[in-house]
């Protein structure tokens, strides 16, 4: 079934408040094979984390199962860097949406704020939502 047009232009709720914190930074760092200590900055790609939460609640919103999901491209804009201590929620809202040999090409935007509401980073990601399989 494909993706309804209607979703390009709407935000979804912003994701619970996340805390970056040493120890998740280096969790991250692990998981992604980066060196990272204390006082080094803040991987690039640490926002995916935020991102991520915000794209699995718009796919439970509008009932698009993840398996069916094959992520396609991921951007990064700063306005600043992340840091320990920071409080990020990310919003995500679908940019465009297209389909192609009955797959939906779904662009999205996640703007990641800290709890002052001033936009950090703003990540981008086109999704490619699988069509479903005819027996």
């Amino acid at each position: 079934m494909a993706v309804d047009g209607s979703l390009v232009g709407r935000a979804f709720p912003p994701t619970r408040p996340y805390r970056v914190t040493d120890e998740k930074v280096r969790e991250f760092a692990a998981a992604t094979g980066v060196s990272w200590e204390s006082g080094d900055p803040v991987p690039a790609t640490f926002p995916i984390v935020l991102a991520f939460d915000a794209m699995n609640a718009f796919l439970d919103d509008v009932e698009v199962e993840l398996l069916r999901i094959v992520h396609g491209e991921q951007k990064f804009s700063y306005a600043r860097p992340i840091a320990p201590g920071d409080v990020l929620t990310a919003t995500l809202s679908v940019a465009s949406l297209r389909q192609i040999g009955g797959n939906d090409i779904i662009g999205t935007v996640s703007e990641i704020t800290d709890d002052s509401g001033a936009v950090v980073c703003t990540t981008s990601a086109t999704l490619v939502h699988r069509a479903a399989e005819v027996a």
